[in-house]
Parts: C-alpha cells; structure tokens; sequence
C-alpha cells in the first residue's frame, strides 16, 4: 500500500490532503520524516502524524523449528499437534510457513509473518535449493542418480520434475537436493525406482539456512541476521 492511501484511509482524507500533510513535514514512518507519498509500506512500519500514531508497527518475525515426526506443518488442526503448537511466542498466531514437510518427516522447518520473504523461499521460479537426507527400505540402485537428474513424468499432474541432485551415501541412505516441493515429491520418485519407499525423510537445509546439530526436535530459534538476508527479498515491504 501507498503511504497516501494508507494516510488517508486511517484519517478519512483524501489523497491530496495527505500528499500536503507530508510535504509540511507532519508525517513519519519508522520515525523519520516522509514526503514521499508513493512510499510502499506494510503493517511492519511505525507510521504517525502531527505526533499521533495512525499504525504501531509490529516486528518481522524469523523463526526455524526442528520438527519432530508427528507433527503437522499446519497453523491449527482439531485433531493433531500442529508446528505452531511448538511455539511459546505470544504472536505466534501471525505465523506461516515457508515451506511444509510430511507429518511423518523430519527436520528443518522455517516460519514467519513476512509473506513477502516466505514468498521468496517458496515460488517455483525461485528454484532455492532444498536437502535431505532419505533412508530406504532396500537397496538404491546406482540408476538412481540418473533417474534423479533427468526427472520424473508425473501424468496425474502433467508435469515433469525439475533435475535433482541425488548422493549415495549407504546401500539404503542418500541425499537428496530437490529445486521444488510437489506433493510426496521425493517418496514418488523413489517409488518409481523398483518400489522403493522411504522409512525417513530428514530436511537439513533450506537454501544456505541450515538445520544446527544442537537444536533438538521440538525445539526452534530466532533466525540470525545473516540467515534471514540470505533470502534476497528478506528487506521485503
């Protein structure tokens, strides 16, 4: 939203009386003095006139969680513990997902209220790189890494997988490096390889946001500041 607009529809004028309103230096927005009326703000900035508080403002929220199997990647459910059940912060309700996992799949999940920056982890044409590591329930053939890299041709949807990235670890674990989240992605491509299905999925990684070793399932952490810039649009409006 403009600043005008959003001026005029907490004060009840109209957009030339806020355009003036500015330019006799009455409005500010994080505090400091605006005369630009195009501006974009959000219901992130702090924005006053003549001295009074139209909008408070309220804080960027970055949050990874160590999901425990179990668990649903949901905001609420009637019947199962969601990732936000996970959460003792008193604004955990504005929260969303930057990506889900399986209800039996593990690992590192993001949340925020930044729409704009779980926006810029989430859209296809983003293509940011996601890892996990799989255990199977039988031998990974070495085809395998092939089948990964050239993708997979799912009818039902009409698509064809992106190239993925797949390392054998053991005879029954591997990683695996997907550029997109389609629904069972990585437990439908396996399953096209001899039958094989997943007994684990572990998400390490999102991008170059990384699941530490001492953050126990359950447990979650403020993203740093270098995390959360690594996301290009993180100083989002």
């Amino acid at each position: 939203m403009k600043l005008e607009d959003l001026i005029g529809k907490r004060m009840g004028i109209s957009a030339a009386s806020a355009r003036a309103l500015m330019l006799e230096d009455r409005v500010t927005v994080d505090d400091v003095v605006v005369r630009d009326h195009h501006l974009p703000v959000s219901r992130f900035h702090r924005i006053s006139c003549n001295g009074e508080v139209l909008q408070p403002g309220c804080e960027r929220i970055y949050l990874m969680l160590h999901k425990p199997g179990g668990i649903l990647s949901a905001t609420s459910d009637a019947h199962h513990r969601t990732v936000i059940d996970l959460i003792d912060l008193p604004e955990k309700a504005d929260l969303h997902l930057a990506g889900r996992l399986d209800r039996s799949s593990t690992g590192l999940v993001l949340l925020t209220n930044d729409g704009n920056w779980s926006e810029a982890l989430t859209l296809p044409g983003r293509k940011v790189a996601k890892t996990y590591l799989v255990e199977t329930d039988r031998p990974i053939p070495g085809e395998a890494v092939s089948r990964f890299r050239e993708g997979f041709h799912f009818e039902t949807e009409g698509i064809t997988t992106l190239p993925a990235e797949l390392e054998l670890l053991t005879t029954t674990r591997a990683k695996v490096i997907l550029y997109e989240g389609r629904y069972h992605q990585i437990k439908r491509m396996f399953h096209r390889i001899d039958g094989i299905r997943l007994i684990s999925l572990h998400r390490e990684a999102i991008g170059t946001i990384r699941l530490p070793n001492d953050l126990n399932p359950g447990d979650w952490r403020p993203l740093s500041p270098e995390e959360i810039a690594s996301v290009s649009s993180a100083d989002s409006t």
